[in-house]
């Protein structure tokens, strides 16, 4: 693969992370479940692992108050048809406070499927 296509293959597994990100800030289960795969499934800091029906239904039945996720890092390594990708964010309660900062690492694994990148698996963790 030539140096450009690498640089533009790692922004399209990015761009699908940030659109991740922005729906889990909006709480959007409708756009997250275009951005995971049937399979999908969520590991969290408590190491619970959670698959996506079960997320995505915790997502629609809570009360869901909006953050902020400020990206802090991210590193992505592409093999073929798929990548692994470490981003490392800051989420932010909404304007009420009621809980503090949260220091989260997530893998995430991709894979191509058609003209898209579709997340397999993320693992959460503090930092």
């Amino acid at each position: 693969m030539n140096p450009s296509a690498d640089v533009h293959t790692r922004m399209e597994v990015i761009d699908a992370y940030r659109a991740h990100l922005h729906a889990m800030a909006d709480g959007d289960a409708v756009a997250l479940d275009a951005l995971l795969d049937d399979g999908f499934t969520l590991t969290r800091t408590t190491g619970d692992e959670q698959p996506k029906a079960a997320w995505l239904a915790d997502l629609r039945a809570a009360t869901f108050v909006p953050q902020t996720i400020e990206e802090k890092t991210v590193t992505v390594a592409v093999d073929g048809d798929t990548a692994r990708l470490v981003g490392r964010v800051v989420t932010r309660p909404a304007e009420d406070g009621a809980h503090e900062d949260r220091r989260l690492q997530l893998t995430m694994d991709y894979a191509r499927v058609r003209d898209s990148w579709i997340a397999l698996r993320s693992v959460t963790r503090s930092w």
